[in-house]
Parts: C-alpha cells; sequence; structure tokens
C-alpha cells in the first residue's frame, strides 16, 4: 500500500511539471492546445482570451518603419544617432543630377562682340595710299546667333566633361573705317564685304556647385560653372574698301603736260584669310529638368576667338590726274593697279554669349 502511494505521488509529481511547463514555454503558431498561449509571428502584439481558455497574442498595430539613413555608419562605441546623410525616395533623390553619357545642342545670341580691326601696315612707306583702318575701326556685327553641339559624360554628380563644336557667324569687318590721309590726318573709307566666321572646337569642364550654394527656386534649379579650351579657326572674307578723296600731288598750274597732278577713286581689294588660333571660354549657369531625361542650361559664356587676319594680299587701283600743259589737268585712260604683299589688317574676337543648351542623356 505504501509503495502504491509513492508510485501515485511520484506519477502526480511529473504530471503536474509537464502541465506547468506548457503554460510557461510558447509552441508554434501551427499548434494551439488548452490552457496554452500561442504568439503569432507579428510586430507588436495585444492579449486575447478565447472560449476554450487558450490566451493567443495577436497583431494590433502595425509598428512604424524604422528611419532609413544613407552614408557611413558611426564607429563602434559612437554616441551617433543620425549617420549620413537625409533618405530620399529614389524618385526625389538627386533628380538634377548628371550621370552617363549626354549629347546637347545650344543656341545663344551674342550680346556683346568685342573687337576692332587695324592696319598691321601703317608703319610702311606710302602706306596711306591703301585706304584701310588706319585708326581701330570696331567690327560690324549684326544678330550673331552661335550654335554649338556637344558630346560628353558625367564624370560623377558633380562633375561632366564634354567635347564640343562651336560656330560664329554674322560679324564682319567695319562698315566704314579712317584711313590716314598721309599729311597727318584721317578720311572716310567705305567698305564692302569681309564676313567673319569662327569655328571652334573646344574641350570643356563643368563643375555643379550645389554643394556651395544648393538648389535654387525651390530645387528646380542647379547652377554650375564650366571653363574651356581649344583650337579657333578664324576666317575674313575678301572686302574692298573704297576711298573717293582727291589728293593733290601738284598744282596743274605749274605741272607740264602729262605730269601727274593728283589721285582720286582709289579701291583696295583685300584678299581674305583663315587663322588657326587659341580659343578659351568661361561660362555660369543654371540646370533644370525636363520630360524624357532631358536637361535645360541657361547660361551666359566669354569666349575668346583668338585673332582673325588677312592673307596680306592687297591690290589698288585708282585714277589718275595728269596735267595739260596749259594748267588745267584730266583724268588719265587709264586706271594704275599695284599690288602690295604682306601688308596685313587684324583683329581679335571676343564675345558675350546668352544661351539655352539641351542635353539628352543616356
Amino acid at each position: 500500500m505504501k509503495k502504491i502511494s509513492i508510485s501515485a505521488v511520484l506519477m502526480g509529481c511529473l504530471f503536474g511539471m509537464s502541465g506547468v511547463a506548457d503554460a510557461a514555454y510558447p509552441v508554434y503558431s501551427g499548434y494551439q492546445g488548452q490552457g496554452q498561449m500561442v504568439y503569432m509571428p507579428t510586430q507588436t502584439a495585444t492579449q486575447t482570451t478565447v472560449n476554450n481558455g487558450a490566451v493567443v497574442y495577436t497583431n494590433a498595430v502595425n509598428a512604424a518603419s524604422p528611419t532609413r539613413i544613407t552614408g557611413a555608419l558611426p564607429r563602434v562605441g559612437s554616441n551617433t544617432t543620425n549617420a549620413g546623410r537625409q533618405y530620399y525616395e529614389p524618385a526625389d533623390y538627386d533628380r538634377l543630377a548628371d550621370s552617363g553619357l549626354y549629347v546637347g545642342l545650344s543656341v545663344g545670341y551674342s550680346a556683346s562682340v568685342a573687337g576692332s580691326m587695324l592696319a598691321d601696315y601703317m608703319g610702311e612707306q606710302n602706306a596711306f595710299f591703301v585706304p584701310g583702318a588706319f585708326q581701330e575701326a570696331d567690327f560690324n556685327s549684326d544678330t550673331v546667333i552661335p550654335l554649338q553641339l556637344s558630346v560628353g559624360a558625367a564624370i560623377n554628380n558633380d562633375i561632366r566633361v564634354d567635347f564640343s563644336y562651336l560656330r560664329y557667324s554674322g560679324i564682319s569687318y567695319p562698315s566704314m573705317v579712317k584711313s590716314s590721309d598721309g599729311v597727318g590726318g584721317f578720311v572716310d573709307a567705305q567698305v564692302d564685304g569681309g564676313a567673319i566666321t569662327s569655328n571652334v572646337t573646344m574641350l570643356n569642364l563643368y563643375y555643379n556647385i550645389d554643394s556651395y550654394t544648393g538648389y535654387l527656386a525651390g530645387g528646380i534649379l542647379r547652377p554650375y560653372v564650366g571653363v574651356g579650351v581649344g583650337m579657333s579657326l578664324n576666317t575674313i572674307a575678301d572686302y574692298v574698301v573704297y576711298d573717293n578723296t582727291f589728293y593733290s600731288e601738284m598744282e596743274p598750274s605749274v605741272a607740264g603736260a602729262g605730269d601727274l597732278t593728283g589721285i582720286s577713286d582709289v579701291y583696295a581689294y583685300h584678299n581674305g584669310g583663315t587663322m588657326e588660333q587659341l580659343a578659351f571660354m568661361f561660362e555660369g549657369g543654371l540646370t533644370t529638368e525636363l520630360e524624357g531625361g532631358i536637361k535645360m542650361d541657361f547660361f551666359v559664356r566669354y569666349a575668346n576667338l583668338g585673332k582673325v587676319q588677312t592673307s596680306g594680299s592687297i591690290i589698288v587701283s585708282q585714277t589718275e590726274w595728269l596735267g595739260d600743259g596749259a594748267g588745267g589737268e584730266y583724268p588719265a585712260p587709264y586706271d594704275s593697279v599695284f599690288h602690295y604683299t604682306n601688308w596685313y589688317e587684324s583683329g581679335r574676337l571676343n564675345t558675350v554669349d546668352l544661351g539655352i543648351r539641351l542635353r539628352l542623356q543616356f
């Protein structure tokens, strides 16, 4: 009898411990039993008691997603709580960033064309017989629309490099020049022709400066600066300078028959020329974004295009006046023609341009 009692006590203790264990430790969500606590796989839970006495923890309110940050993580032991910069959704993050290859096309307006022509032969003997710009004369500029085509790539988010072709036209030799009269004064001479073009190839480097200034206009404009260097091919077309001044050589009253008394109607035919020159530019602007991966640059550019110069060949035709031996004079039945070589006229080209560039990124 005593043995049976002891056995019964031992069996009761074992079953009792098993019941306590079932009540104290969770089981898998796929298994539920009476008097057991079941944890559902949720972030937060509330306790619910069902009819069979089981306690079930179910999801109540989803917890907020943790804040996402970018950049380097803090060092071990650091008390830094926010590493790197604030996180933005991909659709909003750096939407004005430059990336990959691009092609660009720009059109501008030359708000200022600086430069002038000067006769390099003004110190030569009898140079006053060749009408030209013995005094500096500013270029004659109609509407100048520089066009540029560029191909480039972004090195990183802040720097891009491109190779460009730039063309200027609508510039010409002055329409009126001051030519020496040979006695220390100047006379007006008319000019016809002398169109000037410049074809420029450049390697350009651009740097976005928003890290210093921030985006402008509520985040839609990104400022940048640029510099470029290359070669320009400057061409001036043929032109003629006409001087209708009468230059007296001798008084007809003392001139013998056939003596030269004066010259008039001087035409100087200048052969144009082409020069290859070092060119450079500085640019500043703002970038914004359009649909379809197209970026638009609004820019101001200073361009130094180097020198434009004639070939140095000048042909002069003039009317000679001869004495008749009786105190009078008459125009010769022929025109006198002279050929001068290595007598150049030249000037330097500088422009300030306002423009818009469209860049298609790939």
